[in-house]
């Protein structure tokens, strides 16, 4: 090519190289240029976040300051709160979110506040200038990933399906479940499952037995006051006594074999769970807990030596509240001096021990032993020798069991008496384990030891001890005089796992009642009541939100009893449905029973304790202040059946052998009198034991037939009561046409179960006809009689059975109130007679309307079968005629009577429902059983006869039987009225509407003033005609109507229009 022609293609290439270069720069300023607008908008992306979340910088002027909070715990690395402590830190940050607006700010923060391990880290990783540091989420994850050990998933469902209570309470569970559960993801249902089926035991039976809450929420909160209630059982039981080898060891000579705290343990119970942690973290010996070795090499564990000789003595250790040993109270008594407290039932010890130092406070007499005794623990280690022991003291154990013993003198610590198993072996107690109590002694022990066995109580002095009345009490039973005692029948009962509790409803309180007010009478009843129960401590001032209304009612002597209505509290507790027992179980037990007591118990309800924490929602208003009830109080809904649950377990062992139970009623029976004295002294002891006592002066002692619950007892077996039929056996003979009429009605009910029943009642029959004259003759009398006879006696008269719905029907009449309890009989599906009552009504009682008259029946009748109706398991029917006693449950405005009685229909479960009085004839006929004899006596007066000075007569009565000597009264002239001729009826009228004190009162009330006295068959008529005629009462009388001719309306001849009979 020819060079001139190649220049200016190298001017070109040149010149595209150049161009090339410089478009290279521009290219790499403009990456430059892009990488720096990048970073310009992530930093102004990151203002605009805090921009968002922080207030407007033009605000902070007027916004209050940041709270000052205290910073967070160190954190050291440990895995399971690396979560918590990042949590808390963001809490930090989202309250104070000025002082850490920026990132480096929180990181550094959060790297202040490490310790340990983790404060290693974060320093290499802060010196280091590692990414994470720049931005807080990207070191929170660095954080969590390097440290954080928590589980998810899969991981958190293992970890629940195998999670238990353990040792541990109910709320430290909880919130380990909890903590879980919200990492499972399991539903609801599931959560609940495996909740219940961690609990311990004893906490899952108690929430088994009653309704389980369909929520975790609510199951925890169950668990818990469950718990509670456990704990306080626990504690009521007795303080727990242990002794550990740690603890005598510390009192031992330095020359005792052994020098090693190794606990002593009763068999092969283990260190607790903390304990073990904590040796295995320092690295100490899980048997001795001394460094420097291990458990296969403990010295201590080696040095173990065989027992030979002396006495063996165990001790245990207590790891968990749940673990307690068995300790009985005990009395202590020596010349001139006494002494109570705990003993421990040790079977491992070879002897009976009493405390050095205890023995030492107490003065107790000791005397040296003629040779000391060996002393070894369990695993053989030698303890010091024992080289005294007391003088012979009396021992009385459980407050009916006395021995004179002697105790060998021993350093214990932890329990003033051990009693070991030479003891054990001589008495043979029966123990129950779970209530710290003994059930029953060896044969010998009823006729040495059990003979004069006194508790000491506290709250009772001697000088205020009140036996009771033992005049009828045999002579066997006088050195228990301390069981009919008054005043400790009246003193405040301890605690028992039996307290009576008072679960509401949910979301429900105990309503505020009205506070009544009393007479002066009552008044100083109060002042009295209160101030007997707040010395003896059943009562206390109270400031509970609840108040029930107090009032008195009067007893049959004439002294008030105290009342509360509890009937807001009933309506919204939990039911106890614990069982009351049945009379007809008692049919197989009593065969072969020859021998009967029976016992009441005194105070009884007074004897059982509200539960801690309960007693608040028992508080009752009065005019001298507020109060509140320690023990369990008349007129509450659970109160038979907590004290049932009482006794059936105080006499347990004895129950359906030799004894049977009602409530407070007790009865034993026995084949011969020597066994029945036995068993008689058992239940007494028993008693006594379980601070109950009894009412001497209504007990049957030693009796061959006793009347209990309605039933007369003897040998020959269970018969009816005849006292429960007494309304129908004392029928009186029907006097009139319209008497028999009424018993053939109440008969006629029951024609159904008597053979033959028109050819029985014929001669009874003829009777009610008008043809013929009634006169009773002796064939009517036998069917009278035999009638009365079928209805007292089987196939119509059935046994009460409590487990099948009851009848009661109820009438009352002017005189008396009737009623019947029935029940359908299984064998023919009718309707069956169980027991008839009837009761003439006093003649206040007479006064009562037709209400409360109806409502005494019903009254009446429960109280005579109460202690059927009280136990049925199905409520009961009251049919009554009158209907507005199906609301009287509802009312919310009571009189005292109603309200009275309202307290003790409480008792009961019951519907009242109403029935016609046409259906209604059986209870009728027995109201009205008193009809003839009340008719024939007088009306009582209403005021007494020493106060009437004499009779006032009206001249117009004088003027009436004046007339009445020529005209005779006719037969339909009721008795109590005067009979008024013709001649003189205008002047009876003039009398009782025109005179000066009459005033024209008008139809009604000249009928009402002539009622009183007069009498005859044209009365209303007459007096209204004269009242029409009346000039005065038509001038004052407004009408619609144009007034009439004054001439021609009030000239009628008035004595002509009256007319003559």
């Amino acid at each position: 090519m020819d060079p001139a022609t190649s220049d200016p293609l190298h001017s070109a290439v040149e010149i595209q190289g150049a161009m090339l270069g410089r478009h290279k720069q521009e290219l790499s300023a403009a990456r430059h240029a892009v990488e720096t607008l990048a970073t310009q908008v992530s930093n102004l992306t990151e203002q605009v976040h805090h921009l968002r979340l922080d207030p407007p910088a033009t605000s902070r002027a007027f916004e209050s300051p940041e709270p000052r909070i205290n910073n967070p715990p160190c954190y050291s690395g440990e895995p399971t709160e690396c979560r918590s402590f990042l949590t808390q830190c963001d809490i930090v940050f989202s309250l104070q979110p000025n002082t850490y607006s920026r990132s480096t700010a929180r990181v550094a923060y959060v790297i202040s506040l490490l310790i340990g391990r983790a404060r290693e880290w974060g320093t290499a990783i802060w010196e280091a200038r590692a990414e994470c540091t720049n931005q807080y989420q990207d070191f929170k994850e660095e954080m969590i990933r390097v440290f954080d050990r928590s589980v998810f998933g899969e991981e958190a469902s293992r970890a629940l399906s195998s999670l238990c209570q353990g040792n541990r309470s109910i709320t430290d569970y909880s919130i380990e479940f909890r903590t879980l559960a919200v990492s499972s993801g399991w539903n609801e249902p599931a959560l609940l499952a495996r909740l219940l089926e961690g609990f311990r035991a004893e906490v899952k039976d108690e929430i088994l037995s009653r309704e389980v809450p369909s929520s975790v929420d609510s199951l925890i909160e169950l668990a818990i006051r469950i718990e509670r209630r456990v704990d306080l059982r626990h504690r009521a039981r007795g303080k727990e006594l242990a002794l550990s080898v740690a603890s005598l060891s510390a009192s031992l000579p330095s020359s005792s074999a052994g020098s090693g705290a190794e606990p002593m343990q009763l068999g092969g119970i283990r260190i607790s769970t903390k304990e073990r942690e904590r040796r295995i973290t320092n690295r100490l010996c899980l048997y001795c807990g001394s460094a420097g070795h291990f458990v296969t090499s403990c010295p201590v564990k080696g040095q173990s030596s065989s027992v030979s000789g002396g006495l063996l003595v165990s001790a245990t250790t207590p790891v968990s509240p749940s673990r307690s040993c068995t300790t009985l109270s005990v009395h202590l008594r020596w010349t001139g001096s006494s002494a109570s407290c705990s003993a421990l039932i040790d079977s491992g010890a070879e002897g009976c021990f009493m405390d050095e130092t205890w023995a030492r406070e107490h003065d107790i007499p000791l005397r040296q032993l003629k040779e000391p005794t060996a002393l070894f623990a369990l695993d053989g280690s030698p303890l010091p020798r024992i080289q005294r022991e007391t003088l012979p003291l009396t021992l009385t154990v459980s407050g009916n069991h006395s021995e004179t013993i002697s105790f060998l003198i021993f350093r214990s610590p932890f329990t003033p008496v051990v009693l070991g198993h030479p003891w054990l072996v001589c008495h043979n107690p029966s123990i129950n384990w779970s209530s710290n109590s003994i059930l029953s002694w060896n044969v010998s022990c009823h006729v040495k030891c059990l003979m004069s066995a006194i508790p000491p109580v506290s709250s009772v002095s001697s000088s205020q001890e009140e036996p009771g009345d033992l005049t009828g009490v045999p002579e066997e039973y006088h050195d228990l005089r301390t069981v009919f005692s008054r005043s400790r029948a009246t003193s405040l009962p301890p605690h028992r796992s039996y307290d009576c509790s008072i679960d509401l409803l949910p979301g429900t309180t105990p309503p505020r009642g009205r506070l009544y007010s009393l007479s002066a009478p009552e008044r100083k009843a109060l002042e009295d009541y209160l101030s007997v129960a707040l010395d003896a401590g059943t009562i206390v001032p109270s400031s509970s939100p609840a108040g029930a209304g107090f009032f008195f009612v009067k007893k049959k002597d004439g002294s008030l009893r105290p009342c509360i209505d509890y009937r807001g509290l009933n309506d919204i507790t939990v039911k106890n449905r614990y069982p009351l027992p049945l009379m007809s179980s008692a049919f197989k037990i009593l065969q072969g029973a020859r021998f009967f007591t029976k016992l009441d118990l005194r105070n009884a309800y007074h004897l059982v304790r509200i539960r801690e924490g309960d007693e608040w929602k028992t508080a009752f208003n009065t005019p001298l202040g507020h109060f509140e009830y320690r023990v369990l109080p008349f007129g509450l809904a659970n109160a038979p059946a907590v004290f049932q649950a009482l006794v059936n377990d105080v006499l347990r062992d004895m129950l359906n052998i030799f004894v049977f139970v009602y409530l407070d009623d007790i009865l034993i029976f026995s084949p011969s009198l020597q066994i029945h004295v036995q068993h008689v002294r058992r239940v007494l002891q028993r008693l006594l034991e379980n601070c109950l006592f009894v009412k001497a002066e209504k007990c049957t002692f030693h009796a061959s037939s006793v009347t209990f619950l309605g039933s007369v007892i003897s040998a020959e077996g269970i018969k009816m009561d005849p006292a429960k039929v007494q309304a129908v056996i004392d029928w009186p003979v029907p006097k009139s046409r319209v008497e028999l009429q009424r018993f053939l009605g109440f008969a006629n009910f029951y024609r159904r179960f008597i053979r033959n029943f028109g050819q029985v009642a014929a001669p009874l029959t003829a009777l009610t006809s008008v043809k013929t004259c009634f006169k009773w003759s002796v064939s009517a009398q036998g069917a009278f009689d035999l009638l009365k006879n079928r209805f007292t006696s089987a196939p119509i008269l059935v046994t009460p059975d409590v487990s099948r719905q009851f009848v009661v029907e109820v009438d009352a009449s002017e005189v008396g109130v009737g009623a019947i309890l029935s029940q359908r009989s299984l064998s023919d599906d009718k309707v069956h007679p169980c027991a008839y009552f009837s009761h003439r009504l006093s003649p206040s009682e007479r006064n009562y309307d037709v209400g409360n008259r109806e409502l005494l029946a019903i009254r009446l009748a429960l109280g005579e079968w109460r202690q059927w109706l009280e136990g049925a398991t199905v409520p009961f029917v009251v049919w009554t005629d009158h209907r507005n006693l199906e609301y009287i449950r509802s009312a919310k405005r009571l009189n005292a009577r109603q309200a009275r009685w309202a307290l003790f229909f409480a008792r009961f479960e019951f519907v009242i429902s109403y029935r016609p009085g046409s259906k209604n004839t059986k209870p009728d006929a027995l109201s009205r059983l008193f009809s003839s004899s009340v008719a024939s006596t007088d009306p009582e007066g209403i005021l007494p006869e020493g106060r009437v000075v004499g009779l006032t007569v009206w001249g117009i009565e004088r003027q009436v039987k004046q007339a009445l000597t020529q005209t005779p009264s006719p037969r339909a002239c009721p008795r109590n009225l005067l009979f008024v001729p013709v001649p003189t009826r205008l002047a009876v009228l003039q009398w009782a509407h025109s005179a000066k004190l009459a005033g024209h009162p008008g139809v009604r009330g000249t009928l009402a003033s002539i009622r009183q006295r007069f009498w005859w068959p044209t009365r209303e008529h007459d007096t209204r005609r004269f009242v029409a005629a009346c000039s005065v009462c038509a001038q004052t009388k407004s009408g619609n109507s144009p007034p009439a001719s004054v001439s021609g309306r009030f000239l009628f001849p008035l004595d002509r229009g009256l007319t003559s009979p």
